[in-house]
């Protein structure tokens, strides 16, 4: 193996972008729109095009290409698009550490070494928690596998991982589930949701009935079973019996986390809250040369979604380059102050708060709430607003609405006022 490190840091590179999903490739297609010269993605598979590449089907690329599109395709179209407006793809290659100043340590085929950018984009979306990390108990057997595992089998590999699953979980990628199972030909015996209502928006609660798949709310996994393969999970339901329901599989959806490993071990300063970097309202990590995007931000929005995150990212870029983008000499701090709210993001505003940064912070709530969300700037508020909402349900605040704000935010639930 070639050692790249004998060779002479590569430093032509204006923008290098860690992950070429749908935010990645949103960000350098806009760079190189916007007049910036060397745009580099650097994705760790040998294709890009990011987890939807893994969704054989339905809806993705009604906002970014005006048509419902499966999942490969569609990636297949972000790639071309990237490709188009002279977006360098390379794939194979894996970013093993990150460095002060945009310099990255990268590992190919043919060796590793160091490539220093002007700025780097940081988008390496987010993962499904496995089994260990959600303390599930049992026996420790084939046949339990993530979303994108399956899909990965399913649709990359055409693989039939089992027959007669139980699928963990009513976020909308337990959805998705569903639609890999039927192309594969594969029966869940049930979905299992702990709380007493789907997490997705209704009426998804109706989606797996249309399958045939009992929705088991209220209802808690308690072990799997099994010596070499899966062979039924023990649950808790409603009333607090145990049950057995006899299966070949386990799939776990959701509970997301971002991929931010590279940041946690690296310099960027992590908020312990979303579990991605901590960002100003343009995307700029701790490390001004450093932007982050897409859900590597916060767990989690869809592809759509992401695609738009990733696009304006890459605009911003391009006026940081040029020099257009305000500075960070004056920050402001924003924190939640609720334990019934989860996170914010961005967790910091640079001064003065123009309109050119993200449109809103973005929230979501631990548990069901209802009432006023108020914010306040040191011990004065400037905004409320009435919520009725539920976990992974997105809350918008405008950020045009607390711009007049010169202290460090602090976010709460308040019982609701009365009209």
């Amino acid at each position: 193996m070639t050692d790249l490190l004998s060779r002479k840091p590569e430093t032509a590179i204006d923008v290098a972008i860690i992950g070429g999903g749908p935010a990645g490739l949103a960000a350098g297609t806009a760079l190189k729109q916007a007049g910036v010269a060397h745009v580099v993605v650097l994705e760790r598979e040998a294709e890009a095009g990011g987890i939807p590449r893994h969704c054989g089907h339905p809806p993705f690329g009604m906002r970014e290409f005006g048509r419902v599109l499966k999942g490969p395709a569609y990636a297949q179209r972000l790639v071309s698009a990237a490709r188009a407006a002279g977006v360098e793809i390379r794939t194979l290659t894996t970013v093993a550490e990150i460095r002060p100043d945009g310099r990255l340590l990268v590992v190919t085929p043919e060796g590793h070494g160091e490539i220093t950018a002007r700025r780097v984009i940081y988008a390496t979306g987010v993962r499904e928690t496995p089994r260990a990390a959600r303390m599930i108990s049992g026996d420790r057997c084939g046949g339990i596998l993530n979303t994108g595992a399956l899909q990965s089998m399913v649709y990359l590999k055409n693989a039939r991982p089992f027959a007669k699953p139980v699928i963990i979980g009513s976020e909308l990628v337990a959805f998705s589930a569903i639609n890999t199972c039927k192309h594969a030909g594969i029966r869940p015996q049930a979905m299992i949701e702990a709380n007493t209502r789907t997490t997705a928006r209704w009426p998804s609660g109706l989606y797996p009935r249309l399958f045939g798949i009992p929705l088991l709310l209220g209802t808690k996994l308690e072990a799997i079973h099994g010596k070499s393969r899966v062979t039924g999970v023990q649950v808790c339901g409603p009333d607090g019996s145990p049950r057995e329901i006899p299966c070949d599989g386990v799939i776990l959806c959701g509970m997301f986390t971002p991929e931010s490993s590279l940041g946690r071990l690296g310099h960027l300063e992590i908020d312990p809250a979303t579990g991605g970097p901590v960002v100003d309202q343009y995307g700029r990590c701790s490390d001004p040369a450093f932007f982050a995007t897409g859900n590597l931000l916060r767990p989690v929005e869809t592809a759509g979604w992401s695609w738009r995150e990733g696009r304006d990212c890459g605009l911003r870029v391009a006026r940081d380059l040029n020099g257009t983008l305000p500075a960070t000499e004056t920050q402001i701090r924003i924190s939640v102050t609720d334990p019934r709210l989860k996170y914010v993001m961005p967790q910091k505003i640079s001064l003065p708060a123009t309109t050119s940064g993200t449109a809103a912070l973005q929230l979501r709530v631990s548990r069901p709430v209802r009432g006023d969300l108020v914010v306040s700037s040191g011990t004065h508020e400037i905004w409320r607003q009435k919520i009725n909402t539920r976990p992974e349900r997105r809350i918008l605040v405008p950020l045009e609405r607390i711009s007049t704000a010169n202290a460090d935010l602090s976010i709460r639930i308040e019982p609701a006022e009365k009209s």
